[in-house]
């Protein structure tokens, strides 16, 4: 009778264990990625605004990671998958939370890239004033669209100020409207996508800028987004100086949140606490790029509303004035 071969050390295969020590890395990796993003250099290909931009979906990888720890039965690998899962809830587990109920001193607003090529601007015009919004920024006007937005929204949106392609409408009365210079200087030609104005609403003024920051490209070099960060340089510095306490952003602003290209701007205004709102591109939303951002008010919940002839999604959101 043959001797039975030795069972191999802690009760697991050879092979086992190393596919268990190779799921333990990857989620170490993962966890590290997550919350030490700040620290992936951004001087080659722009790496770290490129991870930035998708970092939520990263949790698709923590999923995976998981998955297989358990499918082979690796406790290494299991309690390895379970700092990814630690570090995204904390990064980002707050966002699936329900947001506050409305309030009585509430606004809500809109902010949506109508594209250039829209095919029915007064569809969309119609489907954003049905959803009762007190302002309504928009963005890639170009004529003769310009002229379908104004008539469609005019009987519900009294007040409306326009600077080049970007534009604000409003229910209550809008003053000192004037175009912010977000220009970045290898752009040559015309270019006028930046305004501020003053909205004068129940619970007290705001001052309101729209814009439309540079587009960003992703290819073999990384992520092409010199111009982007350089005009939120300019945006930041203007929100900055602005002589009232209370401020709106609304715009397509080509960058997440998470991404430090925009950290001119989320340095100095909140963001929404609750809600992923995915608004780019219309098919398969991947990313939000078009923001609501205010300093001493309250952003509430942003969520993203039905589809128009845009590649963009509109999004709305709560103001809080209390």
């Amino acid at each position: 009778m043959r001797p039975r071969p030795a069972a191999p050390a802690h009760g697991a295969a050879p092979g086992r264990r190393r596919r268990g020590r190779l799921t333990a890395a990857l989620a170490v990796v993962t966890a590290a990625l997550l919350v030490l993003h700040p620290a992936v250099p951004n001087s080659v290909g722009r790496l770290g605004s490129l991870l930035e931009s998708f970092l939520p979906w990263l949790g698709l990888v923590v999923l995976v990671l998981l998955g297989a720890a358990l499918l082979r039965r690796s406790r290494l690998a299991c309690a390895a998958s379970l700092l990814p899962v630690v570090a995204w809830t904390h990064q980002f587990g707050a966002l699936l939370l329900p947001g506050p109920g409305s309030g009585p001193r509430d606004l809500l607003v809109v902010q949506h890239n109508v594209s250039d090529e829209n095919p029915d601007p007064a569809g969309t015009a119609r489907a954003l004033a049905a959803a009762g919004p007190d302002l309504i920024a928009l963005e890639e006007l170009v004529p003769p669209a310009l002229g379908v937005y104004a008539r469609t929204l005019a009987p519900d949106y009294p007040h409306h100020a326009v600077r080049g392609t970007v534009g604000l409408w409003s229910k209550h009365p809008l003053t000192r409207t004037r175009g912010v210079d977000i220009k970045p200087r290898g752009i040559t030609g015309p270019w006028s996508r930046g305004l501020r104005t003053v909205a004068r609403t129940p619970y007290g003024e705001a001052a309101v800028y729209v814009a439309h920051l540079p587009s960003v490209r992703v290819g073999a070099g990384g992520l092409a987004s010199a111009s982007r960060d350089e005009s939120a340089v300019l945006l930041g510095e203007a929100v900055a100086a602005e002589e009232y306490e209370r401020v709106l952003l609304l715009g397509d602003l080509n960058g997440t949140v998470d991404d430090r290209g925009l950290a001119p701007l989320t340095s100095r205004l909140d963001v929404p606490g609750r809600g992923f709102a995915l608004s780019f591109p219309t098919a398969f939303p991947v990313a939000r790029i078009d923001q609501v951002m205010a300093r001493s008010v309250s952003v509430g919940r942003v969520r993203t509303l039905p589809a128009t002839g845009s590649d963009h999604l509109p999004v709305a959101a709560r103001i809080g004035f209390g």
